[in-house]
């Protein structure tokens, strides 16, 4: 059985404050005493599932040869657009390399990250923070949106969980510091450090991402989403050759 590899990464914004009825918005807010602080705080809403929704998934799978070489099967992104019915998929855009842009409601997109899952049974997921962010983040998302995911993402511990490299545990040394040579980065600095193109090299970052799917910029994001992935391929990459020690 051939073995694939799915590198993966998600782009999420906050759920409209107004949209919470006077107690979740009390809530959310609890402990704010400035309007700065509340602000900080409606903020941070991009980073809960239960406040937050997923606006891009992007994906690149390779398939790995009995030679151990690598073909990719697929590079896109599935980028959101909830005035779209279920199960409805519109081509944004396939250039020249393949790549293929969908836009398509919320729920559709998660669905065909579990199918993308499903097809491909025990593939060997890579990700930067995706142990920790991504992974819980869809799972919760799937259930409130009543999708049943295909594969258990949070399955294991903190120390021990099959068939995923999360870069970010890797490259610490699954420590959880915050100085000394454990210290965990942001993505950027790796990239920057590693000699890796910065996703951000272009001028979009995480958080840029809620003002333009505010302006429809949905391409943008499709984009930015896709370097991120790129850019967790080719750090994997580095780790694989220099620090990777077990199967």
């Amino acid at each position: 059985m051939s073995k694939h590899h799915i590198i993966f990464d998600f782009e999420t914004v906050a759920l409209p404050y107004a949209d919470f009825d006077e107690t979740q918005r009390e809530y959310l807010v609890r402990g704010a005493t400035t309007d700065e602080e509340k602000d900080k705080k409606i903020g941070e809403m991009a980073l809960s599932p239960l406040t937050a929704k997923i606006v891009c998934v992007g994906l690149i799978i390779f398939e790995e040869t009995k030679d151990n070489d690598l073909v990719e099967v697929f590079r896109g992104a599935f980028v959101t657009d909830d005035s779209l019915p279920d199960g409805d998929y519109v081509p944004l855009t396939t250039n020249e390399g393949g790549i293929k842009i969908v836009c398509c409601n919320e729920r559709s997109a998660i669905q065909r990250f579990w199918n993308a899952l499903d097809k491909y049974k025990n593939a060997h997921l890579i990700s930067f923070n995706g142990r920790n962010f991504d992974s819980p983040f869809i799972m919760l998302r799937s259930a409130l949106l009543r999708l049943h995911p295909s594969r258990n993402l949070m399955e294991g511990s903190r120390f021990n969980y099959r068939n995923h490299t999360d870069l970010i545990d890797e490259l610490t040394f699954y420590e959880r510091s915050s100085y000394g040579p454990m210290k965990r980065y942001n993505f950027d600095f790796y990239t920057k450090a590693f000699g890796i193109t910065s996703p951000k090299s272009e001028g979009v970052d995480g958080s840029k991402v809620g003002e333009l799917y505010a302006q429809g910029q949905l391409m943008e994001i499709a984009e930015y989403c896709l370097r991120d992935v790129q850019a967790t391929w080719k750090l994997y990459c580095v780790w694989a050759e220099y620090l990777k020690f077990s199967q």
